[in-house]
């Protein structure tokens, strides 16, 4: 499920609010403040969609955006009314926009489109970073087009990382995740299934897993 911070959202809004979640999103809202934005961090959600529509001060309203440290590979989309379109420019600091009330296909579209550029998941259901390929539908991975036998286990701690591209992942949140909470393994169980995918995807120099000294794991791929 791909999490959205709504920054800035009012009543006006619950409409759409109720129409993503019946797309599949988790959507949470904070007001668009310092504060929202330490929130974001902690949070670290897909998409930030940030609300405009019922601001006068368009450019106040994006100076805390340029200003602030929003999660890496955090797209932002700005929710705009139709009169604000001729104040968009994309050296604000966020990467796409919609109008609202408009559309919502629209908004959905480009919701899509962040996400693909965020974690490259295509409209087929396929993650693919260079010579690696996960058929998410099947199950299936493929490197150099040469398939590839994992547990599931191993499958599920690949998809994790490789769907959260550059995000460090402790042991525990990995335990967490893949295991779940009810596991009574250690951070060791983690280590191991970490060198097992090693010995089965980075052959001929690919390198698709990084440890984080003292941190744990992330997935980086060029």
């Amino acid at each position: 499920m791909n999490n959205i911070l709504l920054l800035d959202a009012n009543e006006a809004l619950q409409p759409l609010v109720e129409e993503l979640q019946a797309e599949g999103y988790h959507v949470s809202n904070c007001p668009a403040s310092e504060a929202g934005l330490h929130l974001a961090a902690d949070a670290r959600p897909d998409i930030i969609i940030l609300n405009l529509t019922h601001r006068t001060d368009f450019d106040a309203a994006l100076q805390f955006v340029q200003t602030s440290k929003v999660p890496e590979h955090t797209s932002i989309i700005a929710l705009l009314r139709p009169e604000q379109v001729e104040q968009y420019d994309p050296s604000l600091g966020v990467d796409d926009f919609a109008v609202y009330p408009g559309p919502v296909a629209e908004l959905l579209a480009r919701l899509r489109q962040a996400i693909w550029r965020r974690s490259r998941i295509d409209s087929q259901n396929v993650l693919s970073f260079g010579e690696l390929l996960l058929d998410l539908a099947n199950y299936q991975v493929f490197v150099s087009g040469r398939p590839v036998e994992l547990t599931y286990k191993e499958y599920e701690l690949l998809r994790c990382l490789a769907s959260n591209r550059g995000k460090v992942f402790t042991r525990e949140t990995l335990l967490n995740r893949v295991w779940g909470y009810d596991f009574y393994g250690g951070a060791r169980t983690v280590d191991v299934h970490i060198r097992r995918l090693r010995s089965k995807l980075e052959e001929g120099g690919h390198t698709f897993i990084e440890t984080v000294r003292n941190v744990g794991y992330r997935f980086h791929a060029d």
